[in-house]
């Protein structure tokens, strides 16, 4: 019988989503290669696009959405998420600190991972919408993805781009879905570099790679109990080569927050200084997870930084003198969702 050890490994199971390589320095203020839990993954769509491990999540940010992208960025921050969905994003306001933090802190756009959402009518605010709702559905995508564009134009930059345009939900029908993604297609690669969907089952998920002419790159869903953490389509996802971003990471989980696996690695995290032990000790057993990223929206700068910088501590240790234990932490976690 194969041991627990020989399923926990950082190494790659032999799917299709891959490390990017050490080079990037970006993720974390301090110098230094990044370890593997916090270097980018690529998918097997568009191995050229870089996908950090974690991203700045936007939603609910409202008035001071640019203030704290700004902060995010200055953190360390290198991928952000947002959305052409005023009733929760900002996302011109998001345009806005980004466009601040190229001026000010000497990023370049072509080191940033930005990812943006078309929602359909749905989920919008009927009052305050991108499109015009009386509009076809791909008119409605049209005018979305025109004022995204808009908003995530940086002086300077050259001409605007998308690193991630993201389907906010499936629609109504899959019939409704394989129209919205196939104008999605026709921006690829110009001025959309890579796809994704959100809030998906797996059945849909499984259409969309099935009848689309270019795969999904990333899956955003929330890891929580209510899906049992997603495991059959985090599987489908890796054999596939597409990223899973989790988000609602800490919120929608407050059992696994206290569980022993969790209560445990936050301990010795606490001996070893790392500050918010807990989130910490969560956000990298989910990242330990093969082909994930997490979304983290922290609106506490101090944190933005520590977060960084404890899951760069957290990465450099498990590779060296916390090996053994982390295999035992990632091994009992996994039990703990039911993963294989």
């Amino acid at each position: 019988m194969l041991s627990r050890l020989s399923r926990t490994s950082l190494a790659p199971r032999g799917h299709s989503i891959r490390q990017a390589g050490p080079t990037t320095r970006e993720m974390a203020t301090s110098s230094g290669p990044l370890p593997v839990l916090l270097t980018p993954l690529v998918s097997k769509t568009s191995p050229e696009v870089k996908i950090p491990r974690i991203i700045y999540g936007t939603a609910w940010k409202k008035d001071q959405s640019s203030a704290l992208v700004h902060k995010a960025l200055k953190a360390g921050f290198r991928g952000v998420d947002t959305a052409a969905q005023p009733r929760h994003y900002n996302e011109a306001l998001v345009g806005d600190g980004i466009s601040k933090s190229i001026s000010s802190n000497g990023i370049r756009r072509e080191n940033l991972y930005i990812q943006t959402k078309f929602t359909s009518i749905s989920g919008q605010d009927p009052k305050n919408m991108p499109y015009d709702a009386s509009q076809p559905l791909e008119q409605q995508i049209h005018s979305s993805i025109a004022s995204s564009l808009r908003n995530l134009t940086f002086p300077g930059s050259g001409e605007p781009y998308i690193d991630c345009l993201v389907l906010h939900s499936p629609l109504r029908t899959i019939e409704e879905t394989l129209q919205a993604w196939k104008v999605f297609e026709s921006y690829v690669p110009s001025k959309i570099r890579t796809l994704g969907i959100s809030n998906t089952t797996l059945d849909v998920l499984q259409a969309v790679c099935k009848e689309g002419a270019i795969k999904p790159c990333v899956v955003q869903n929330r890891f929580y109990p209510a899906t049992h953490w997603d495991v059959p389509l985090r599987e489908f996802c890796r054999e596939e080569g597409i990223v899973f971003q989790s988000f609602w990471t800490l919120t929608g989980n407050p059992g696994l927050m206290k569980s022993k696996v969790v209560k445990d690695m936050g301990e010795t995290l606490k001996e070893a200084r790392i500050g918010d032990e807990r989130p910490v000790a969560l956000y990298s057993l989910v990242l330990g997870l093969e082909g994930t990223s997490v979304l983290n929206g922290t609106t506490n700068e101090e944190r933005m930084a520590g977060d960084l910088a404890g899951l760069r501590t957290v990465g450099a240790m498990i590779e060296g003198v916390w090996k053994e234990k982390w295999e035992e932490w990632l091994g009992e976690f996994k039990d703990l969702i039911g993963e294989p």
